[in-house]
């Protein structure tokens, strides 16, 4: 997964990449076809907030945090994105399912 990280009005250290990369590749855990994130990691007076774009075969996931601390609003950030990607796991696994019963469904009608 290739993973951009912006920031707005923020020094962005290592610690913090390092902080982003960890916690998004709990997200690249759980569905393996991730193709790009977009981290943004913003400033505003006394709030931080952290948003991403997650590309997905399938899907492009977005999710935003507001926190007070910057390693608080990447955490739910985090949690977030890792919701939806399971969410959207399941929508995909649960799709040919449906199809399957819909298929049996027919059949035992047809008899």
């Amino acid at each position: 997964m290739n993973l951009d990280i912006t920031g707005h009005h923020i020094d962005l250290t290592d610690a913090l990449r390092d902080y982003v990369t960890e916690k998004l590749q709990r997200v690249e855990r759980h569905f393996d076809h991730l193709i790009d994130a977009h981290v943004i990691l913003t400033v505003e007076k006394l709030e931080k907030k952290a948003e991403a774009v997650l590309r997905a075969s399938g899907a492009e996931l977005h999710a935003s945090a507001v926190h007070e601390d910057m390693y608080a609003a990447i955490d739910q950030l985090a949690d977030r994105l890792d919701r939806q990607t399971k969410k959207h796991k399941e929508q995909i696994r649960n799709h040919h399912a449906r199809e399957a019963q819909k298929a049996d469904l027919a059949a035992a009608l047809d008899k």
